[in-house]
């Protein structure tokens, strides 16, 4: 293809696209949303970026179809088609993902972020060497899988040689935070010329001004419009009407230009604009059902409407839409049925499903059965919202109530797990009006409360979610047992946010259900566990709990199980299990990595990231972190950031840790979630503890006070508390934090528990006996291999001995402190050590840091988990990114610090950390 003359007027976006692709041919990636309204030239301009990539860059293009929205990875798969010989090349996981989305293999349902993350593969394969420029035009019509995934991709893009642009007439929720390039109108001049060539005979000066103004600077109407003059129009005999929206005028004059073609021509274009694979076979073997022959062909093609060549395409995107809007709705329904009629029900059948569907006006039970098989497809591909779209079909054509009925339930559930949850309200209301079966009429139940809770997240969630549960017992155990553990854990996130007395009634409404099984799944030990624990306290649930966290270890979780296993490792935490804690979220993050699940990948990542900080890993617990903010990046779903929080107070970083604090209070208050006031207090003592700043600290550990029974962050904040009391000499408050304390650590007996309340006992306690407590809590916390607490207890009990004028015995326990808590990266309480060393008269040896170049966040990331010896591709699949970009940011990260290889990055990067936030 030869490079097309410069378009008029479109100087801006035509520099914004060549240098887009510039930067692919340069090695640099990058994505751009081209939105304007139809006609406007975003196909031009399209065209032209094609030609200009010509010979210099591999191309591929696609067009999207209204046709095809409901077909689960439609869009995907004609883009992915000419790439997929680079399959191979991708990483298991990904290529099963991506052939399971497309139905070349059977499998479960793949990951939607395994599948984005294959196409970004592709995309980086097929770049190559040589670079890429991959375009679709009329993205508004990618079915919602495929936009899904070109938007993950899209977003992820950065070394790898692509340009990836998506014209749509406006960007969609999707697409939403790519860069954009808006198409305008022309300007007064430039219409003035186009339209001079659209007419070259000229017009009535009053038409042309009229034109000019209606079409908005508009080059398809510019051009279209005076098509559809009369030569008395022309001549300036007539005025024109402006009452019809302009993109309909346009559509009109395109219909209005085929009205000359035959009826049999005009009924070829119908079928080509119902058919979006451009199957030039496809569409000879429809014709010839219709009664229609070669003359149409060239009819069509010499109206200028219709392009046939290794495919079927249409002038322009409008042209088809308008084609295909104009058609009467009986003359839709035949050439659908010509389509269906000559698709193969072997190799196609969803598109030959939807096309008989397409096809039939009143119910057929024949055509609503292909729909419902195609909605089994759709599933097992990962396309929940195509699979809502076929039942919803499925269930307009059935005749029979009583399946009518089942199959909007099924619909609603779809559109639930799809994300929406209105649609999933207006499809039960649909069905709340027909017979169904008790099971059937708890189901809807089930599906009112689940999406009510998703669109409204108040208080009435929990109370609806245990109705619903109660109402699947004896019906669906399996699925009962599922909505109690949602009412359980939406009645705890809320605490004291919601209703207070919730909690309790949620737990001993599940105590109940429970109480006569004696069942050895992970599933149903967590669930009677959990309640036992949020209704009648630690004791009463530890055996219970035992038996689940090692059901979890020893057995392997179904979908169900590997969703809930984070309460699994939360009750480790409760019962203060450090070692149980790190095995099942370790466990869950692996399972969940592997499955590609990101809906269950984040809370795994956030528990991890409690277990890596007990064990002193601070950097690997900011790598979860990193990780953490990956799945937030590509999903769009808001996710706390409390793991980032409790890292900047274990680090002493106030800067960071106080503006976390801010927002993650009030994101707390306004999803109406406890939790989250509880990890914000918690946070905000330990920072306070470790900068020495005890009355700030005291505040925020005060409020916990009255939630001890939450356990979680509320049970260890009053450490916190005990310590920075005890420092401002409040006594009372000490003792009473400590009494609490005791009442959640005494019942569950650990080491971990004991040494907690040891070292909390040491501080509301004097002289020798302090001293003793002191050296059993360090003992114990040794055992447990818990370095930040053997840090911290250090530091108390040097302190103590400073206080007792032993300067001797002080000196050597601060020292052993600072040693403990800088290796570990708690710099707030070194410096606290410090501070207590110099009044002793220590002096300390400064280790002098490298002045290096600052990283970026993204440089960070990869450096983080390349010192923990992941590779390129490990680090591309733990952050959503390219290897080729993981390769591109390490040699940066290499560049700037100075280094040779991975083999120098751990002690580069704690001096970054060390120079950037000093003692």
């Amino acid at each position: 293809m030869t490079e097309t003359a410069p378009l008029r007027g479109r100087q801006r976006e035509s520099a914004q696209l060549a240098a887009m692709l510039d930067r692919a041919r340069a090695g640099h990636s990058g994505a751009l949303a081209v939105s304007g309204e139809a006609g406007i030239g975003k196909t031009a301009l399209l065209d032209q970026l094609e030609a200009r990539a010509a010979g210099r860059v591999r191309v591929e293009r696609i067009v999207a179809s209204e046709s095809e929205m409901e077909l689960a990875y439609a869009g995907l798969q004609q883009m992915c088609g000419p790439m997929m010989d680079g399959a191979e090349t991708l990483p298991a996981p990904q290529r099963e993902a991506i052939e399971a989305a497309f139905g070349l293999r059977e499998a479960a349902a793949p990951s939607p972020f395994l599948v984005g993350l294959a196409l970004l593969g592709l995309l980086t394969e097929a770049a190559g060497d040589r670079g890429l420029l991959c375009v679709v035009d009329d993205g508004q019509w990618l079915d919602v899988a495929s936009a899904r995934a070109v938007a993950f991709a899209a977003r992820r893009l950065d070394a790898e040689g692509v340009a990836l642009v998506l014209a749509m007439r406006t960007v969609g929720e999707a697409f939403a935070g790519l860069p954009q390039l808006v198409v305008e109108g022309l300007d007064h001049n430039d219409a003035r010329e186009l339209l001079r060539l659209a007419v070259p005979g000229g017009l009535d000066r009053q038409i042309r001004d009229q034109l000019i103004a209606e079409a908005r600077g508009n080059p398809l109407a510019l051009r279209e419009l005076p098509r559809a003059l009369s030569p008395a129009a022309i001549a300036g005999g007539f005025a024109l009407t402006g009452s019809m929206p302009l993109e309909n005028r346009i559509e009109r004059s395109l219909v209005a230009q085929l009205e000359a073609l035959p009826e049999s021509a005009r009924r070829l274009l119908q079928l080509a604009a119902a058919d979006p694979t451009g199957d030039p076979g496809l569409l000879w073997r429809a014709s010839v059902v219709l009664g229609l022959g070669a003359g149409d062909f060239d009819a069509a093609k010499q109206a200028d409407a219709l392009v046939v060549g290794t495919r079927v395409s249409f002038r322009h995107p409008l042209v088809r839409s308008a084609v295909y809007r104009a058609a009467s709705a009986a003359d839709r329904r035949r050439v659908h049925g010509a389509l269906a009629e000559v698709t193969s029900v072997d190799q196609d059948p969803d598109r030959r499903a939807w096309h008989r569907a397409s096809a039939t006006l009143l119910p057929d039970e024949t055509v609503a059965a292909d729909l419902e098989r195609s909605a089994v497809r759709a599933r097992t591909r990962g396309g929940a919202a195509a699979a809502g779209a076929f039942l919803e079909r499925a269930a307009e054509l059935t005749p029979a109530p009583a399946d009518r009925g089942r199959r909007l339930i099924a619909a609603a559930e779809a559109k639930h797990e799809a994300g929406a949850p209105a649609a999933a309200l207006r499809l039960v209301d649909t069905a709340s009006g027909l017979p169904l079966t008790p099971l059937q009429e708890a189901l809807v139940a089930r599906l009112r409360a689940r999406a009510g809770y998703a669109l409204r997240r108040d208080s009435s969630g929990p109370r609806l979610l245990l109705a619903a549960a109660q109402g699947l017992e004896g019906l669906d155990p399996v699925l009962a047992r599922d909505t109690y553990i949602e009412a359980l854990s939406a009645a705890i996130y809320g605490g004291r946010l919601g209703d207070a007395e919730q909690v309790a009634a949620v737990s001993n409404a599940i105590i109940e259900a429970t109480a006569d099984e004696d069942s050895d799944r992970a599933r149903d030990l967590i669930l009677r566990g959990q309640a036992l624990l949020a209704a009648k306290g630690q004791e009463a649930a530890i055996e219970t709990l035992r038996r689940a966290q090692r059901a979890f270890l020893e057995q392997a979780p179904d979908s169900l199980e590997l969703h809930w296993m984070w309460f699994a490792s939360r009750s480790a935490q409760d019962l203060w299990e450090a070692r149980t804690l790190r095995a099942l979220a370790d466990r869950q993050v692996e399972l969940a990595r592997a499955a590609g699940l990101v809906t269950v990948l984040p809370i795994a990542l956030s528990l991890l990231m409690v277990a890596q900080t007990v064990d002193g890993e601070l950097d690997a617990a900011e790598a979860s972190c990193d990780e953490i903010d990956a799945i937030k990046d590509v999903t769009g779903n808001p996710l706390p950031q409390y793991g980032r929080l409790f890292l900047a107070a274990y680090r002493g970083q106030p800067a960071e840790a106080e503006p976390l604090a801010v927002r993650i209070r009030a994101d707390a208050a306004a999803r109406g979630e406890g939790y989250g006031l509880s990890a914000v207090n918690f946070g905000e003592a330990i920072l306070y503890n470790g900068l020495g700043r005890f009355a700030e600290a005291v505040a925020s550990g005060r409020r916990e006070l009255p939630y001890t029974h939450e356990l979680s962050h509320a049970m260890r904040t009053l450490l916190e508390l005990v310590e920075a009391a005890s420092h401002t000499g409040e006594r009372e408050l000490a003792e009473q934090a400590f009494e609490q304390l005791a009442s959640v650590t005494r019942p569950v007996g650990t080491n971990w528990a004991i040494a907690v309340l040891t070292m909390a006992q040491a501080q509301v306690r004097d002289g020798d006996e302090a001293q003793t407590l002191y050296l059993d809590a360090i003992r114990r916390f040794e055992e447990e291999r818990i370095p930040i607490m053997v840090g911290r207890c250090r530091l108390l009990y040097g302190e103590e001995l400073s206080r007792r004028g032993l300067s001797a015995e002080a000196r050597d326990q601060l020292r052993a402190a600072h040693e403990v808590l800088s290796t570990v990266g708690l710099n707030g309480f070194a410096e606290r050590a410090a501070r207590e060393l110099r009044a002793i008269g220590e002096t300390l040896r400064v280790t002098a840091h490298a002045s290096v170049a600052r990283l970026t966040d993204q440089e960070l990331n990869v450096a983080r988990l390349a010192r923990e010896g992941l590779t390129n591709r490990d680090i591309g699949a733990r952050l959503f990114l390219s290897d080729r970009t993981a390769e591109y940011h390490l040699r940066k990260v290499f560049t700037k610090l100075g280094i040779k290889g991975r083999a120098e990055l751990k002690t580069a990067l704690a001096d970054l950390d060390q120079s950037t936030h000093p003692d």
